[in-house]
């Protein structure tokens, strides 16, 4: 299961009721599916040291991200229409079941020696295939599962959630593959993953309303969706600019969280337990940035996020700068890079809820997840030829200090700068009304802009 964000709570049906036994069925299937995500957080760190340590290699650790990011950001889309036409508990037993059974697979070629590295890259591709189908049904699930009061703590309790997983994953996977083959230390992720799966069996989930004859095909539907979002972010020259410098944002400093376990490992001549301390203490910054960001609520969040990014980028330059024996200085400057990226999302987050209607904004942000998650992969595929040439101390002081002048190009944008007052009111570009002929100047009241929003 991949750490999912919840929808908003005015999303919520106005005053639903999912019946006198939904404390039980939800803490049952949040605490399964919460032990089925640090499992499959802990694997992943299992896998991506495996490379690290088995090829040492910038180009096969940038292919192993490449396949677990492309099927999600292709498939997404159509998971969410299987979404909301299907049976989302069935999609989400079926995800985790094909997962798991993947990973039994994987783990008898561990066991008897017969691994090879295609092998994992095609179990990190059926993984980031399986999770584009479960995510969405898991985001549309939580609305029916409580109450519309409690959706505000559902939501909060998913979001601490996330926090833990990041803090806990390096660590729990180091301490396994340190105990146990990595063969069996694998087999955890099977076994959280049907304590995932049994509360889903024993309890079912409410499903919304459907009209019984579709109107639209499902492509059609996938289609029409896709086009109202884009209309949506379109319609703003500063949203539609803002995306496209995330993208390329992302697709500069992405590889490094693929990567900084080569840079562990090459430059600094850490193993498992180094990468766990320098991921724990990111994890535990993030969740003091979220905290700092919710207690100061900022008003002008363009200037956060711009700040925010940058010196997060900034920061991640700065963790490939120490000697080889002054390691700790690279961890202070990858937690603070933690904490700094937390600091320009969380106001991203909010500019964007409070810019884009409620009825767009599912669109306006899987729109978001669209464009970060193909961003990803296409800058892995780019870093590897330049990690290969740079080395790999080479290529983070690179992308960090790439990635911050790109945030700061922001600033030079009158649109995004003014998008702290800026709001959309349809998915598509306003019309303007067609000036009417010999109005008398005392008479006329044409609608002027805010002037706030000069």
């Amino acid at each position: 299961m991949t750490p999912s964000p919840l929808p908003d709570a005015a999303d919520a049906p106005t005053g639903y009721d999912p019946g006198p036994r939904w404390k039980l069925r939800y803490w049952s299937i949040f605490l399964g599916q919460a032990v089925s995500l640090i499992g499959s957080a802990m694997t992943q760190f299992v896998l991506l040291w495996w490379i690290t340590d088995t090829t040492g290699s910038v180009s096969m650790l940038a292919i192993a991200g490449i396949l677990a990011l492309l099927p999600y950001a292709l498939l997404s889309p159509i998971g969410g229409v299987l979404a909301d036409r299907y049976n989302r508990r069935l999609l989400m037993i079926a995800a985790d079941t094909l997962g798991a059974l993947c990973m039994v697979l994987l783990i008898v070629l561990f066991l008897t020696g017969r691994i090879e590295i295609w092998h994992v890259f095609v179990m990190v591709f059926i993984r980031g295939s399986l999770q584009a189908i479960q995510y969405p049904a898991a985001v549309a699930s939580l609305a029916n599962l409580v109450p519309t009061h409690f959706l505000p703590r559902a939501i909060g309790l998913n979001q601490s959630l996330t926090g833990i997983m990041t803090v806990a994953a390096a660590p729990l996977g180091a301490f396994a593959i340190s105990i146990l083959p990595i063969g069996w230390a694998l087999s955890i992720d099977v076994f959280t993953a049907f304590l995932g799966i049994i509360p889903l069996l024993l309890f079912t989930i409410p499903q919304p309303q459907r009209p019984k004859q579709r109107v639209h095909g499902f492509f059609d539907t996938l289609r029409r969706d896709f086009v109202e979002g884009f209309r949506a972010v379109w319609s703003v020259p500063g949203l539609r600019k803002l995306y496209a410098l995330l993208a390329c944002v992302v697709m500069v400093v992405m590889p490094s969280f693929t990567l900084v376990m080569l840079l562990i490992r090459n430059h600094f001549g850490g193993g498992p337990a180094e990468v766990a301390l320098m991921e724990g203490l990111a994890g535990l910054a993030m969740i003091v940035a979220g905290l700092v960001v919710a207690a100061i609520a900022p008003k002008r969040h363009i200037r956060w996020v711009i700040a925010g990014f940058a010196l997060s980028c900034f920061m991640l330059a700065a963790t490939a700068l120490p000697e080889r024996d002054w390691f700790v200085l690279a961890v202070v400057a990858w937690t603070l890079s933690g904490f700094f990226y937390i600091i320009g999302n969380a106001p991203l987050s909010t500019l964007l809820l409070t810019t884009i209607p409620n009825h767009l904004q599912g669109r306006a942000l899987s729109l978001m997840t669209t464009v970060v998650a193909l961003a990803a992969p296409i800058g892995l595929a780019l870093a590897a030829p330049v990690g290969e040439l740079l080395g790999i101390r080479g290529l983070f002081i690179f992308m960090g200090v790439t990635g911050g002048c790109l945030v700061l190009l922001g600033l030079l944008s009158r649109d995004i700068r003014r998008l702290d007052v800026t709001r959309v009111h349809s998915a598509g570009p306003q019309r303007q009304k067609p000036k009417t002929e010999a109005t008398p100047a005392s008479d006329a009241k044409p609608d002027r802009p805010d002037r706030s929003d000069s």
